[in-house]
């Protein structure tokens, strides 16, 4: 495994974080396609005996049952200062108000809880989980900086948002002298290209790590479209992201197919190869509920694309919609 810094921090992260939305008691939150904690485990443990040090979940991922089982996980299987655990904070966690968003109030609350649910004093990473318009930004920015002042986290990221709201965040951030952001998790992938328009350039700029989430678009890139799975079934975030699939990615998805066929790899592998290599991305956030998507993941590392590869796979993509903000 190879480990790089985590934008222009000084932290080392492995080339691929393991994500754990997956990771969850079904009965839990809006999905039912999780895997309980005993099935959860092994994943965990490979990933970390494949070298990965780098885990990202959030507190709304079963309701902080994700967090609860990657916690216990890390505990059994790993030294707490050789790994980086990643969460979030914005989503809905209780009904009423100050349940959700990004308010002095409920980052101070969730913060506690976060921490209560892995086990740990301290998260490497505090992630805001999306932008919070009803909430003023310096609110936002300073409660955060007072997070990490208080040892409770060693950085601060972002996902997915505006370029525009991305900027005003960090410039607001360096104007009152509070941590800013030192990654940007968004939405990335080769049926999905729309950041590279604003946000990456941006992160490129400001030496942002770019973590993406859904690399290879919840399973598309790696199966026949239309392909029905249990996820796909119960997934109604990622029927919004990609609600038809169009004629061109259709011609992504098969240009991936036949490159696939020609290496004698996985797709998966030719798919995750592509956004790893893209300028400015750190550390894609892959998920895991086979044993071979960990292996087909690392492997993906090593494959280097040729230039006529790359262009194959680039030339059908027609701009898409803004998706997953």
């Amino acid at each position: 495994m190879e480990y790089v810094k985590l934008g222009r921090t000084g932290l080392d992260v492995s080339r691929l974080s393991l994500g754990c939305m997956s990771y969850g008691e079904p009965n839990l939150g809006s999905h039912t396609w999780t895997l309980p904690e005993d099935e959860s485990r092994p994943f965990i443990k490979r990933a970390l005996e494949l070298g990965v040090n780098f885990f990202d979940t959030a507190n709304v991922y079963s309701l902080g049952s994700s967090e609860e089982i990657l916690g216990r996980a890390l505990r059994d299987f790993a030294d707490r200062d050789e790994v980086v655990i990643a969460t979030k904070v914005w989503g809905p966690m209780r009904e009423g108000p100050n349940g959700r968003g990004l308010s002095r109030k409920a980052i101070m609350t969730e913060i506690d809880h976060s921490l209560r649910r892995l086990g740990t004093d301290y998260v490497d990473l505090y992630q805001i989980h999306r932008f919070d318009p009803h909430t003023p930004l310096e609110e936002t920015l300073e409660a955060l900086h007072d997070v990490v002042k208080a040892g409770k986290a060693r950085y601060l990221g972002a996902s997915s948002m505006y370029a525009w709201q991305f900027a005003k965040a960090l410039h607001t951030a360096d104007a009152h002298g509070w941590t800013r952001f030192a990654t940007m998790q968004n939405h990335y992938n080769l049926i999905y290209r729309e950041e590279e328009r604003e946000m990456l350039p941006l992160c490129l700029d400001e030496g942002i790590g770019v973590i993406p989430w859904s690399p290879l678009a919840r399973g598309r890139l790696t199966r026949e479209p239309d392909t029905v799975t249990a996820r796909t079934q119960d997934d109604a975030f990622g029927e919004g992201l990609y609600a038809a699939t169009e004629a061109a990615d259709r011609a992504v998805i098969a240009e991936v197919g036949r490159i696939a066929r020609e290496r004698g790899v996985p797709r998966a592998q030719i798919a995750l190869a592509w956004v790893a290599s893209r300028p400015g991305v750190v550390a894609p956030i892959v998920g895991a509920t086979r044993p071979q998507h960990l292996e087909d993941a690392v492997a993906a590392l090593d494959l280097t694309l040729s230039a006529d590869e790359v262009a194959a796979l680039e030339k059908p993509y027609e701009p898409h919609r803004i998706a997953g903000q």
